[in-house]
């Protein structure tokens, strides 16, 4: 399957993610971008995208494969933190490190979307 070939008008190509502990996926970073928005409004305006906020790999991933589609700014994760579940991960598109931030924090989002490798 020719993955780039699926892609949709103003969606790019983020990379593979490789499972741990699930299937290897490719990974498709959506338009649009929400700025100055909590976690659960993060969440909420990436759902109504088609797609989801990204994890911290594939944050990584964005950051390592795709770093011109963002801003220099703090991107949401959808992953909490693993003691701390008032505080959720996100990336920073300038420096490259990621950190947790309350959810109430105004950060930036992007969703993503992913194509199982069958």
């Amino acid at each position: 399957m020719q993955v780039r070939a699926t892609l949709q008008e103003g969606e790019t190509y983020a990379g593979l993610i490789l499972g741990k502990d699930e299937p290897d996926y490719h990974l498709i970073l959506l338009p649009g971008e929400a700025a100055d928005v909590s976690w659960p409004t993060a969440a909420d305006w990436a759902s109504s995208q088609g797609g989801v906020l990204p994890t911290r790999r594939e944050l990584a991933l964005l950051f390592a494969n795709a770093r011109g589609n963002f801003e220099r700014s703090w991107y949401w994760s959808s992953e909490p933190h693993e003691t701390r579940t008032q505080l959720v991960w996100g990336q920073n598109f300038a420096s490259g490190i990621q950190t947790i931030y309350g959810r109430p924090y105004r950060g930036h989002a992007r969703a993503v979307r992913r194509i199982p490798i069958p």
